[in-house]
């Protein structure tokens, strides 16, 4: 029985093996393997996707819309590189470099020469040898590294630089024209000019160095008396002039800083500046038309920060002129060497001032501030009214104000403490050799002591008292 299952097997397998082999034979049988003939090119070519130009040799000029490149450095003896009188034009430089040497600068390295629109231009240089001593540009070169003729629409210039030329870095005036991720540096005027200008740097232009209706995270440097960098709204830029103009000139300034090594402002918004900071040498360190918002300015002898209306959480420094100056003043500090260390012609709230001789805070009416002077000078002065401050001089008058309420002054001279033109409320006042707290008026529920002289000195006095001393014509309410 054993063996007859023995065969049954082996009968069984040998019948599965043979069917399994015709079955592998037919799928491995899958023709030959030599190949039908050479590869072909699948992908296009780049001229298939984009036809374009060569450029080999200038002068060139671009008159037909197109896609154009240039094959090399390429350098003219005189007048323009390429001019381009067509729209509907790509130029790329291809990483090379335009040059001139022309003795006397009359020639453009990339002329629009016509009204231009829709023009592209990248990746590239435009040099000249012009250089820049004591005042003058001069040298050969390119009048200019790329000019319009006439106005535009809808021009692009990107990761383009030019250097050494006598009058214009990329000078692109009419509508829709960008300047992007470009560096310009030796220019006799204008660095860059455009409606918008980003993420692009202009250096040592004796005109502006950069001049737009937006620029955003730009650096300007110029030498004369025009701004550096000068934009209806600038965003996040940078600004240096070490001539008379301004560092930055600008509508609104939003996170800029401004650097003037002269007379010129630091940092001047016809409307409102904010998180801005401005540094002069002896004009305005920051100005502000309207408001100024968490900015700073610091100036050697003219005003620190000074904001025509509002400044709020600014700071100001200046030697020997105003450190801060406002119409109004909130939550700022203002510090002068031998001016006024913070002025507000109108009120300030929350408010530091200090100067090290002469009026610590000055303004109409104060509001929970604080002023000290090193000096002879008032610590702290409102014309008007002070509540709820502090006022410090070493020799001088602590606080003065028409109306005094819930103050403090203190004079480390002969100075009064507090003096009041009228009417001292919750008040005190401290003197060494002078009167504590004085008022013309009126005073209630005050205090005043000096070591040697009055403590209180007033013509009516309510619930008040002065040590050691006091002299009131009117006593309620009092020993």
């Amino acid at each position: 029985m054993k063996t007859k299952f023995h065969y049954l097997f082996i009968a069984l397998a040998l019948l599965a093996l043979s069917t399994l082999n015709s079955q592998l034979s037919t799928v491995f049988a899958q023709g030959s393997l030599t190949p039908p003939g050479a590869p072909t090119p699948t992908m296009k070519s780049l001229d298939q996707i984009e036809a374009r130009t060569p450029i080999s040799s200038v002068p060139y000029t671009i008159s037909a819309p197109g896609s154009y490149y240039l094959t090399g450095n390429l350098a003219v003896s005189s007048g323009t590189a390429i001019t381009i009188t067509a729209s509907q034009v790509t130029l790329d430089l291809n990483g090379f470099t335009l040059s001139s040497t022309e003795a006397t600068p009359t020639g453009t390295g990339i002329l629009l020469a016509g009204g231009n629109t829709d023009i592209t231009i990248r990746n590239g240089h435009i040099t000249g040898g012009v250089t820049y001593s004591g005042g003058n540009y001069t040298g050969s070169g390119f009048a200019s590294g790329i000019f319009c003729s006439f106005p535009l629409n809808n021009v692009l210039v990107s990761g383009v630089s030019v250097s050494g030329c006598a009058y214009y870095g990329i000078y692109l005036f009419g509508n829709s024209t960008t300047v992007e991720s470009c560096t310009v540096q030796t220019i006799g005027s204008y660095g860059i000019l455009a409606n918008a200008v980003l993420r692009s740097t202009a250096s040592q232009c004796g005109g502006p160095a950069i001049a737009a209706v937006i620029a955003s995270d730009c650096f300007g440097q110029a030498n004369g008396s025009s701004p550096a960098l000068s934009a209806s709204t600038a965003n996040n830029c940078y600004g240096q002039n070490t001539g008379t103009g301004d560092a930055v000139d600008a509508t609104t300034a939003n996170n800029c800083i401004g650097q003037n090594n002269g007379s010129g402002n630091g940092l001047y918004a016809s409307q409102n500046a904010t998180g801005c900071s401005g540094t002069s040498g002896s004009g305005t360190g920051l100005y502000a038309s309207q408001l100024a918002t968490a900015c700073y300015g610091t100036s050697s002898s003219g005003t620190g920060l000074n904001a025509v209306q509002t400044a709020t959480s600014c700071s100001g420094y200046s030697g020997t002129g105003t450190g801060l100056s406002a119409n109004n003043a909130e939550n700022c500090s203002g510090q002068s060497s031998s001016g006024t260390g913070l002025y507000a012609s109108q009120n300030v709230t929350g408010c530091y001032g200090f100067s090290a001789a002469g009026t610590g805070l000055s303004a109409n009416n104060a509001g929970n501030c604080s002023g000290q002077t090193g000096g002879g000078g008032t610590g702290l002065t409102a014309e008007q009214t002070a509540n709820g401050c502090n006022g410090y001089s070493a020799t001088g008058n602590g606080l003065t104000a028409n109306l005094v309420n819930n103050c403090y002054g203190q004079s480390g001279g002969d100075g009064y403490g507090i003096y009041a033109y009228q009417i001292a409320t919750s008040s005190s006042g401290t003197s060494v050799s002078g009167t504590g707290l004085y008022a013309k008026y009126i005073v209630t529920a005050c205090g005043g002591f000096s070591t040697t002289g009055t403590g209180l000195k007033a013509a009516d006095a309510t619930s008040s008292g002065g040590i050691p001393n006091y002299s009131v014509t009117y006593k309620y309410n009092m020993p």
